[in-house]
């Protein structure tokens, strides 16, 4: 695998190296030896997957700690535009975000470190998102922020002929300046 440092320390593109053949393709998608030696030690304890359709938005969601949440992140189906933002306070890159697409055809993952909003948003008629965390999910320590907030300027690459959809809990989000944050640098 490959890893490839973003604009922000500590969250990474990995990409596989995919074996193709007449039959399909073969890939490691995590070899924890491998991931450790690039990104250090993250004790994975719960997979999640989702299944949304073209134009949903999801996030900018994260824990509290102690039940933040790093993330290793796919898309088995489709094409998503995956955001990470920092929220660790005292970070030089604190409320800054990076964009990076997702896709079944480039194969790459995204590793967001505790201490981040992440979200996401459909570009295919379908998408088939899966991902691991470190900590299980906790609602009573769920937060999040406002997709759309000017302070944070996520490129979501959003189709100006699509129709953005977001749960009416995401709706109800804070921007960063009113959201509750306990993460430090």
């Amino acid at each position: 695998m490959k890893y490839i440092e973003t604009s922000i320390p500590d969250v990474w593109i990995i990409e596989p190296v995919v074996l193709n053949d007449a039959r399909g393709y073969f890939m490691e998608t995590y070899k924890q030896a491998d991931f450790e030696q690039h990104i250090g030690p993250v004790n994975f304890v719960q997979d999640n997957e989702s299944c949304s359709s073209k134009g949903i938005l999801r996030g900018l969601h994260y824990q509290l700690a102690p039940y933040s949440q790093a993330k290793l992140v796919r898309v088995i189906e489709g094409v998503v535009i995956d955001i990470a933002v920092d929220l660790r306070k005292g970070s030089p890159t604190f409320g800054r975000s990076v964009s990076v697409e997702l896709s079944a055809d480039n194969k790459r993952q995204l590793f967001i470190p505790q201490g981040f909003a992440h979200g996401f948003y459909v570009k295919s008629e379908k998408a088939i998102f899966t991902y691991k965390v470190d900590n299980p999910y906790m609602p009573a320590y769920e937060r999040g922020i406002r997709y759309d907030d000017a302070t944070v300027q996520v490129d979501w690459q959003i189709d100006t002929d699509t129709i953005v959809q977001t749960s009416e809990k995401d709706g109800r989000l804070p921007l960063l300046q009113d959201a509750e944050i306990n993460f430090k640098y």
